[in-house]
Order: C-alpha cells, then structure tokens, then sequence
C-alpha cells in the first residue's frame, strides 16, 4: 500500500485577518502553529511514517511542515521545496480583506475569483513590488504569475506531480506533502477526477491531514480526513464562508 498524505498549512496571520494571501509569504499565527503540531501528533498517532515530504517557497507551509515533521520526530527526512506548490496567485486581490472585497465586487464575483476553475482576478502589474518577478526566490523561472485561475495553478503543478511526486511515492511509499488550499485543491482535482463545478464548492481545512491511499498498481483504494465528521464539517464550513460580505 501507498499513502499520500496532504496537509494546507496551518492557520496564517493573513487568514486569521480574513485577507487574501496567495504568493504573500506571510507567517502562521499562534493558532496555525498549533494546527501544524496537532497534525503532527495525529499522524503518529495513525501510525505514519514518511520517508520524504514536499513543500512550497512560502514559510506558512514550510513552518508547517516543520512543526509537524517534529512531533512526528522525522525532522530529518529529505524535504524538497517548489515554487510549483505555491498557493493559488491571487493578483490584485492579495492583502484585501475577503469581505471588504466581497462589499465592492460582489460575493458571485469572489466566489468565482476564489473558486472557480477558470476566471483569475485581475493580475498584478509587473511594476507593483509586489509582482513575484521582483522577488529573489523566482529569479531565473519563466513566465512567473502575476494572477492565476485554479487551471493555471494545476497547470504548473502538474508536471511536478508526474515528474517528481508520484515517482518519490512510489519509491518511499508514503509521502507528506505541506502546501496550500488551492494547490492541494488541484491536487485533489487530479487525483479523484472532480468536475469544473465540483470543485467549487470543495474546501480543505487548515490543519487536518488528508490521506490517500493507493494500492500496488498505483490505484487509489479510499481518501479520508483524519478528523472526526463533525468537526471536519464545521471546518469546511468556515473556509467556504471566509468571503462573505460582515
């Protein structure tokens, strides 16, 4: 059997402000740290044991990773990072709050700039500071984002996932991936097939592990959060709802 394991970093000070993040590489709160480590102490407590683990460029998911791999005492596994697990870029939109956005343009309009397969938010201008091309870490990568849709977040993560990641998992046998809710939502869109619709109304918690497993041929057997139903509910709940207009 082979299990993959994917975990959205823990809360981050930008989500704990309702602001739109992206490629902004802010920190985790108190609470985010919290999460990692209680995901940490889940995951041994499952009886995972991870030989390799993936990460993004931005340090809520690679503080994440961190702190769990600790509690798991696995700090030392190979742990390799890509700008290609970055969160979704959310161009203009990132450092608005959601329902100060959501006042101005509308909730149908953030819910497709937040959600839906296809439609981006307007792009940041290559002059803005802010653009990822000024920044050290992406120096030497072309075509670098200034705004993407769900699709093109899938698109640039893709080739990664055949290149590197089902190539470790099949290797390893289990595997941790810390990235971000949109990237992994394009993982899980991959993975299990979901239509352009589906996938707007599907949300990933921070903090609660999401085990895949696949059996000997590389076919996935069953897919299930390590949280019980309730509170897994009521966590996805909150993040479908982090839009709307207060």
């Amino acid at each position: 059997m082979y299990r993959l394991v994917l975990l959205r970093h823990g809360q981050s000070e930008w989500n704990l402000a309702n602001l739109f993040t992206g490629w902004t590489d802010v920190d985790l709160s108190e609470k985010g740290i919290a999460e990692a480590k209680e995901a940490g102490v889940k995951m041994r407590e499952a009886g995972f044991r991870f030989q390799y683990a993936f990460t993004s460029y931005l340090k809520r998911a690679i503080k994440t990773l961190f702190y769990a791999l600790d509690e798991m005492d696995s700090l030392w596994i190979p742990v390799e990072k890509s700008w290609k697990l970055n969160e979704k870029h959310y161009g203009m939109l990132q450092g608005m709050n959601k329902s100060e956005a959501t006042k101005k343009y509308g909730a149908d309009q953030i819910l497709l700039w937040r959600r839906s397969w296809d439609v981006a938010p307007l792009p940041l201008s290559k002059e803005d500071p802010t653009h990822p091309m000024h920044d050290a870490r992406y120096q030497g990568i072309p075509n670098i984002p200034g705004t993407e849709a769900l699709k093109d977040t899938m698109e640039r993560l893709l080739p990664f996932w055949e290149e590197r990641i089902i190539p470790v998992l099949k290797e390893k046998k289990e595997v941790l991936i810390a990235a971000h809710g949109n990237s992994l939502r394009a993982i899980v869109k991959h993975i299990k097939n979901m239509g352009n619709e589906e996938i707007i109304s599907f949300n990933i918690p921070t903090g609660i592990p999401y085990v895949f497993e696949y059996d000997e041929k590389m076919r996935l057997v069953k897919d299930y959060f390590i949280a019980d139903p309730e509170t897994l509910k009521k966590l996805m709940e909150q993040v479908a709802n982090q839009g709307a207009a207060k």
